[in-house]
């Protein structure tokens, strides 16, 4: 039998910390050598242990700052009492035990904070409590009136317990335990009930039959992983006079950017593009003098003639020296800069002539470019990543990363990881994450759900996800609930975009304006990690292609312009709101929000909880007419009065209501599509939130 780590705390219910040590079964036990009878064996066991993503192989996902709410099924044959812990070791290698609650059904819960970046892991144990076994035996020999000479019997029982515990015991809790034993001793029956020498006997009684949960592992992220909104623009489409803009030209769109509340500004890739097959406007197989072509073919002439690929900047962006400048700028206005992984390259890139053996091939031995029968992407190379040399290629790609790690870059959006080897992923996003826990790569995989979900687990830590096509009451009900309210929600982070630059929905093209502030609403508050497709969305540009859904005069293909100065723009409406997801908490995380009936299915509410901060948003779905309804509130479950008062401010439309009860009437038209409420109790103080600080 092996003592368990010793407490520094004298309170029952405190977490101790220490390493705890294998522990051998008790005595009497270990099977012979030569008997089929287990070595080691338990009266104890533990079904299972949640959150845990298929059975332990996958970790789960946080981010700094919340918890781990864990809950394990715990047997024991017979009656005995059972001590149930939670240890929890951090990426320091300090470890942490808390006891677990009992619940019904002989479940027990605990929780964790977790407050440092990285890996964590964490195991539930359980062992036998025989002093809380013989306490409440003795208690109910007392209560039954059992005579004083049995009663001295069982005190002698209790003794050799104390006096098991006291060997494992230090500091005041020997103490405290000597002077136990003497009460006992003395015949001290009421000594033997109490409640102060149970937890100290628990501290330090030998765990008697002790069984462990398999270990589980959360990765934990930074804060902006959870609650960022990211923006997208290309630097190239920055001037006002049709030129190609460069890093310079786009730094100073970064204040306005950041005072419109976002967090993270994401460019498409910046690198050199190829000349050779160059794709003109709005994809057309042939390019114009002066067409730029796509930024996703990547790799061409330097200034000094020489080839560029994934670790170069395109020369008419103004260089690495640009790239520097426009990542210092972003961190001096408080905004994160993250860049785009696309690994396939253009003819002119110079893996091609320095490794040939890295691409597909046809039969002639020419490289054989990118198609979808019968469309062909002949400025495109994909790669190969089963070549020969595939052990040289993946190095080289995850020095891609690295380097531009190395310039100060941590965030990242990767380009159709799920037309690459899943295998490669692992191991990428796993050496990667070494040195660099505060890494975020964003999954741009809008594929089948398994495989957006396999991405995930394997380290993807952000994902597009389906909302942009997500458009009806049920169809936006039923999502959310997949991805909030179930196991998905422990590994998959949604990160929800109404546009980008390869889709522009019917929805957006028909619907205007309303259609576009109603879409925002949604992606800012259902999901806390959202992005947008910038400039179009702010200037409600929803021309389609008349082929394609996506844009037309697509930035793909042709720098375009834009008036960043234009007061039609919806800069202020964003931006507001933005300001008031940075200034309520119930906003900045995914998993408490629940959805309220509206009796019009037009009409979408739901709502998200903090601690005190509660916030219910309600959306018209309907971008052409008014629409009205009963909003019907879960005052229970919410935490609001049922009869008395409360405060509805309607933060996006500065308008305040007085409610009472569950029934509300709501309107909303297509120049007021949304509200979003902060509900209070009359008379309660409105606590203003500290804006979360990026790390």
């Amino acid at each position: 039998m092996t003592p368990p780590p010793s407490s520094s705390s004298t309170s029952a219910d405190a977490a101790v910390t220490g390493t705890p040590e294998p522990v051998d079964a008790p005595a009497g036990t270990t099977a012979p050598d030569d008997s089929t009878l287990p070595k080691k064996w338990s009266r104890i066991m533990i079904p299972f242990v949640r959150p845990s993503i298929e059975g332990g192989i996958w970790p789960i996902k946080r981010s700094v700052d919340e918890s781990v709410d864990v809950r394990a099924g715990v047997v024991v044959d017979s009656h005995e009492a059972i001590e149930v812990e939670l240890v929890v070791t951090d990426p320091e290698g300090e470890t942490t035990i808390h006891r677990m609650t009992p619940e019904e059904n002989d479940e027990y819960s605990g929780r964790f904070e977790v407050t440092e970046l990285g890996r964590y892991a964490y195991t539930v144990r359980a062992w036998l409590n025989r002093f809380a076994t013989w306490q409440d035996q003795f208690r109910r020999r007392v209560a039954g009136g059992e005579p004083h000479e049995e009663l001295e019997s069982e005190l002698q029982a209790g003794v050799d317990l104390v006096r098991a515990a006291m060997e494992n015991a230090d500091g005041t809790d020997a103490k405290k335990l000597k002077a136990d034993l003497e009460a006992f001793e003395a015949g001290d029956e009421e000594a033997a009930m109490g409640e102060g020498i149970a937890a100290r006997v628990r501290r330090n009684a030998p765990h008697d039959m002790m069984v462990e949960s398999q270990t589980y592992e959360v990765i934990v992220d930074p804060k902006i992983a959870r609650s960022g909104a990211w923006y997208e623009f290309f630097p190239r489409s920055t001037r006002d006079d049709g030129k190609h803009g460069t890093l310079d030209d786009a730094a100073e769109r970064l204040e306005g950017i950041r005072d419109m509340g976002f967090d993270v500004v994401y460019l498409p890739p910046i690198h050199p593009i190829g000349v050779q097959h160059r794709k003109g406007k709005d994809n057309a197989p042939t390019a114009e003098p002066g067409d730029p072509g796509s930024p996703w073919a990547i790799g061409g002439l330097l200034e000094d003639g020489t080839k560029g690929g994934h670790k170069s900047v395109h020369p008419d962006l103004g260089g690495m020296e640009a790239f520097d400048r426009f990542v210092e700028k972003a961190e001096d206005v408080g905004l994160k800069v993250a860049i785009d992984i696309a690994f396939q390259t253009s003819p002119d890139h110079p893996y091609v002539e320095d490794h040939p053996e890295w691409f597909h091939h046809r039969p002639d031995g020419s490289i054989r470019y990118a198609e979808n029968p019968p469309k062909k992407y002949q400025d495109v190379y994909p790669i190969n990543f089963e070549n020969e040399d595939w052990p040289a290629l993946w190095t080289e790609l995850q020095d891609v990363f690295q380097f531009w790690i190395d310039r100060g870059v941590t965030i990242f959006r990767v380009d159709n990881p799920h037309t690459k080897p899943f295998a490669f992923w692992e191991w990428c996003l796993a050496e990667l994450r070494k040195d660099t826990p505060e890494l975020i790569v964003l999954s741009e995989a809008f594929t089948k759900p398994k495989t957006m979900y396999g991405l995930a687990k394997l380290g993807f830590n952000n994902s597009y996800t389906y909302f942009t096509w997500r458009n009806t009451k049920d169809e936006l009900t039923g999502y959310a609930k997949e991805l909030f309210h179930t196991d998905v929600a422990e590994y998959f982070r949604p990160n929800f975009w109404p546009n980008t630059p390869d889709i522009l929905h019917d929805f957006l093209v028909h619907g205007g304006r309303a259609a576009h502030q109603l879409r925002f609403v949604l992606a800012a508050t259902l999901s806390s990690a959202y992005g947008v497709y910038g400039p179009p969305y702010e200037h409600v540009f929803n021309h389609q292609h008349p082929d394609r859904e996506e844009y037309a005069k697509n930035e793909k293909y042709e720098i375009r312009t834009w008036n960043w100065d234009d007061p039609m723009s919806l800069q202020d409406f964003m931006g507001r709101v933005n300001a008031i997801r940075k200034d309520n908490p119930a906003l900045q995380q995914m998993r408490s929000i629940r959805f309220h009936e509206t009796k019009n299915p037009n009409l979408i509410a739901y709502s998200k909880k903090s601690g005190d901060n509660l916030i219910v948003v309600v959306v018209n779905l309907d971008p052409h007419n008014p629409q009205e309804g009963q909003l019907d509130l879960d005052n229970g479950a919410l935490g609001l009065p049922h009869d008395d008062a409360f405060i509805a401010n309607d933060l996006l439309n500065d308008t305040r209501y007085t409610w009472r009860g569950q029934h509300h009437y709501v309107r909303l038209s297509p120049d007021r599509p949304a509200h979003i409420f902060r509900l209070e109790q009359e008379g309660q103080e409105h606590e203003v939130f500290e804006r979360p600080v990026h790390d």
